[in-house]
């Protein structure tokens, strides 16, 4: 992203929005509505075993391919005009700006901190199950939530790519 953002290659930032968008919203989907409901029917001691496996992990994914697709496509709606309010098509800018900005805080605020404190607790010589997955439903939960959003965000994206008013 920051070579494109250098080089000032639309279509090579365009390419990085998307994907990192798609990757993104494929993991929060996927975790919110395919994960969540078979991790709620594992046994505890199952459901610890996944979470420490997955939560490093994903500490290092989901601000990544979060905060690049919202970079990447802030300065693109900036390059293409999009961000004028004369445009016509402002109106779903806004509509996705307000979107990032919420997943940006669900995800970054909220979602990462209670990571954190999930891997901190798995690190301890006895570390409290009931906690580990109390603090990881609020996560799953709230994947679900940016996988509801990040739907909006695709009819946004869908309607700015075909040009629509």
């Amino acid at each position: 992203m920051v070579a494109a953002l250098a080089w000032h290659d639309v279509r090579l930032l365009n390419w990085i929005h998307v994907l990192s968008g798609v990757l993104w919203t494929g993991a929060d989907i996927f975790l919110g509505f395919i994960v969540g409901p078979v991790l709620r029917r594992m046994d505890p001691a199952q459901r610890t075993a996944f979470i420490t496996y997955f939560v490093p992990r994903s500490l290092l994914y989901f601000p990544s391919v979060s905060l690049t697709t919202g970079t990447a496509g802030w300065y693109l709606a900036a390059w293409l005009g999009l961000t004028s309010p004369v445009n016509p098509q402002f109106a779903w800018v806004v509509a996705a700006l307000i979107l990032i900005t919420l997943m940006t805080i669900l995800g970054l605020g909220i979602m990462t901190p209670n990571s954190l404190r999930i891997w901190f607790e798995l690190r301890k010589p006895a570390p409290n199950r009931d906690l580990i997955i109390r603090l990881n439903r609020y996560n799953v939960v709230n994947a679900a939530i940016q996988g509801s959003m990040q739907i909006m965000i695709i009819i946004i994206m869908s309607h700015l790519t075909l040009g629509g008013p």
